[in-house]
């Protein structure tokens, strides 16, 4: 499959951070975060994460001994194939309209292809018999479909266009001969399977974090007094759209052009990473500037070598291209406990709970109360 880099930062950074891959699709979509609302996670229309889930649970009957799959799993490959089928029909009974085709690869270099794959298919799943291409929202090879898709919608047709059969198709892939996925280790060498790229697995591995955090609600029962204050204001924001130079003191606002991948927030009523941690902590009775690497500068410093485990809720989270040059800090967030923060990620996401490892470049954080 062909790769292609999405660059994406925030909070006014002075470069670009390539943090994403994503396959070429033959029309050419690429990832814009796809907000949608009504899912446990922002970003994925609903119809696809009852897709997801449906999956966990059908699994265990065409693969009994496979243990730990969930659907944040099958999410990251999912956002990474298709970014949920965005922009799509997704059909009640789970059909995708119009169907999702990578690029043909016949070797043209087209989308990066260089390997010739003749057409198993007849143009059945792929709509050509001149030659393969990858299908549906997790983007199979039409010969990978003919032996591990199975109807999961009651139908009586496995297809890989429909959300409930294609992500029972990747459960039972994923799971091969039986994999404990809780295991770190069998999970990257369930993705790797799937696509032979270390920069892939890392890719959808984030992915697996950012879902597995957004799917869980920190535990503030030991949280009291002004970092409270600040961790529920920023809380109460989930689910607003990422803008760039969004937020101020009394809330989202509209932000600015552009930001280094060429995302403007002019037009976008929401927070960038800074924008949100001003907010919630002008809500505790804390002034803080504007920016991330500004922000560095507040309160108790706390470095990078003592690692997330340093971290107590309330804490801002930093990210940098360079850890130890604060001057290269990009990145902003707010650390809520059991390695979650809350985020303002980039452009096309809303603010929402992600893994601490969700951004690269770890650069400490600032106790500021």
């Amino acid at each position: 499959m062909t790769l292609l880099l999405f660059a994406a930062v925030c909070c006014a950074a002075p470069v670009g951070n390539a943090i994403s891959a994503y396959v070429a699709l033959k029309t050419g979509q690429q990832d814009d975060g796809g907000i949608a609302e009504g899912g446990s996670a922002a970003d994925i229309p609903p119809r696809m994460l009852t897709a997801y889930k449906k999956a966990v649970q059908q699994v265990g009957k065409y693969v009994p001994k496979c243990q730990g799959m969930r659907w944040p799993i099958l999410a990251g490959i999912a956002k990474v194939e298709s970014n949920h089928a965005v922009g799509r029909n997704i059909a009640d009974n789970g059909d995708i309209r119009p169907k999702i085709y990578g690029v043909l690869l016949n070797g043209s270099g087209a989308g990066g292809n260089t390997t010739v794959f003749p057409d198993t298919d007849n143009g059945k799943w792929d709509g050509t018999a001149t030659g393969e291409r990858a299908v549906g929202p997790f983007q199979f090879m039409p010969s990978t479909w003919e032996s591990i898709g199975k109807d999961a919608g009651g139908d009586k047709i496995a297809d890989p266009h429909n959300a409930d059969d294609a992500a029972l198709g990747a459960a039972i892939y994923l799971c091969g001969n039986g994999r404990d996925l809780t295991k770190r280790a069998q999970l990257k060498a369930a993705i790797w399977q799937y696509n032979h790229s270390g920069e892939y697995v890392a890719n959808v591995l984030g992915w697996i974090d950012q879902y597995t955090a957004a799917a869980k609600d920190p535990d503030l029962k030991n949280v009291s007094g002004k970092v409270r204050t600040a961790i529920e204001a920023a809380l109460s924001q989930r689910g607003v759209p990422y803008s760039w130079g969004g937020g101020n003191a009394s809330g989202k606002s509209y932000g600015i052009c552009c930001s280094p991948s060429g995302k403007s927030g002019a037009n976008i009523k929401g927070f960038d990473c800074s924008g949100l941690t001003l907010y919630a902590y002008a809500k505790a009775g804390v002034s803080l500037p504007r920016t991330a690497a500004a922000q560095a500068g507040v309160g108790q410093r706390i470095p990078a070598s003592l690692g997330t485990g340093a971290l107590k809720p309330g804490d801002l989270v930093f990210y940098a291209y360079d850890p130890g040059r604060d001057s290269t800090i990009y990145h902003v967030g707010i650390y809520v406990g059991s390695g979650q923060m809350i985020n303002a990620a980039r452009p096309g996401t809303v603010v929402r709970l992600d893994s601490v490892n969700a951004m690269s470049g770890f650069a400490g954080g600032a106790r500021l109360l």
